[in-house]
């Protein structure tokens, strides 16, 4: 495994035999996922009890628990220098509110035309900007910590005050100019900002909360030899957790309509691909190091499926089309950035050969 100048060492010993089978583990929770979800179909409804509005709270859970490690490693004192690089700053905004939400929108128009329920959900994946998973992806490969954690707090701006401009824009008015039926999403800002709150406001203020209270109490570096080492499997337990929810809440549904799975799979996988590598060398262009190139591409690829599934089934019903294919979009995006994260270190072997593998 592979290590990060700003990590600590005994982090990476801590880490190393879950992050060497990794890809292991969530082909393994994935597979436990679908097999609970089809053979104990009743596990569906009793997790869907354990909900508040549209937010599953086992789920809720999972994310935030995923989340708060890396953010509790955050340097939160050198993030000033994430929002003075304008150049890095601008590319971020481009690729995240021009570029992914038009690359979305022409990949469902062009594989999902012939079932709008489908693409419209798919639409709605692409203008989700991610806030949440991308914190473990970018972890993961090994990205900057403080570059992430500054660009998922701006595209959380963005997402409260743009996301209902932006459903309205590609869901009602464009697919008309295209032959096909536009329809109406009706979400207020409130809803958004209760979803980001949620999924990023809750992490973010328990990783900054025991970061300073904990340096304070006891020292930094009792903080990163002690406190980090303990936690950091966490976000690994977490998002095996999650997967295995999230699977089993949809597992009877992707055996029984495979093809479905499929055909909502295509675009997306095609979506994550060119975003990711077009993000990385964007920002390799701009002369950013590994790590805060990934930071980019993590970031411009992900998505907040929580927020894609929450409007799904407020506007569609939770049996509609448009939240099945929300419901498939974390389902594609785990394997799918599993593979991304194995090709940021293979793109970091190619491309940084100054930083040396251990």
């Amino acid at each position: 495994m592979s290590t990060n100048h700003c990590a600590p060492a005994v982090e990476r010993k801590k880490l190393s035999f879950l992050d060497r089978y990794l890809t292991l583990w969530i082909f393994l929770a994935i597979a436990v996922g679908v097999s609970v979800g089809y053979f104990l179909p009743s596990s569906a409804t009793f997790i869907n009890s354990f909900s508040s509005g549209t937010t599953n709270i086992p789920l809720a859970i999972g994310l935030i628990l995923m989340m708060y490690p890396p953010l509790a490693k955050v340097k939160y004192e050198n993030m000033g220098e994430v929002f003075k690089d304008i150049k890095v700053l601008s590319a971020s905004l481009i690729l995240n509110w021009i570029i992914g939400p038009i690359l979305i929108f022409f990949l469902a128009i062009t594989f999902l035309k012939d079932y709008p329920a489908y693409m419209v959900g798919l639409i709605l994946i692409g203008l989700a900007r991610c806030i949440a998973m991308v914190v473990v992806w970018n972890e993961l490969a090994e990205g900057n910590r403080e570059y992430a954690a500054g660009l998922i707090a701006l595209n959380s701006i963005f997402q409260v005050l743009f996301f209902s401009v932006y459903a309205y824009i590609f869901i009602t008015v464009l697919p008309p100019y295209f032959g096909l039926e536009g329809l109406a999403v009706n979400i207020s800002i409130g809803q958004i900002a209760e979803s980001v709150f949620i999924y990023l406001g809750i992490p973010f203020l328990m990783g900054i909360i025991s970061r300073y209270a904990l340096i304070k109490f006891k020292g930094e570096e009792w903080f990163n030899t002690k406190f980090v080492p303990k936690i950091s499997p966490i976000t690994l337990i977490a998002l095996l957790f999650t997967i295995v929810v999230m699977f089993s809440l949809k597992g009877e549904l992707i055996v029984q309509i495979p093809m479905d799975v499929f055909r909502i799979a295509i675009p997306l996988v095609i979506y994550f691909a060119v975003m990711f590598v077009v993000s990385f060398f964007i920002g390799k262009s701009f002369g950013a190091d590994y790590s805060k190139s990934t930071a980019i591409a993590f970031t411009a690829t992900g998505n907040n499926f929580e927020l894609a599934i929450a409007v799904a089934i407020g506007v569609f019903g939770i049996n509609s089309g448009e939240a099945f294919a929300g419901v498939i979009g974390p389902l594609v995006e785990v394997p799918a950035l599993i593979a991304l994260v194995n090709l940021a270190f293979w793109f970091r072997k190619k491309y940084y050969p100054g930083i040396k593998e251990v």
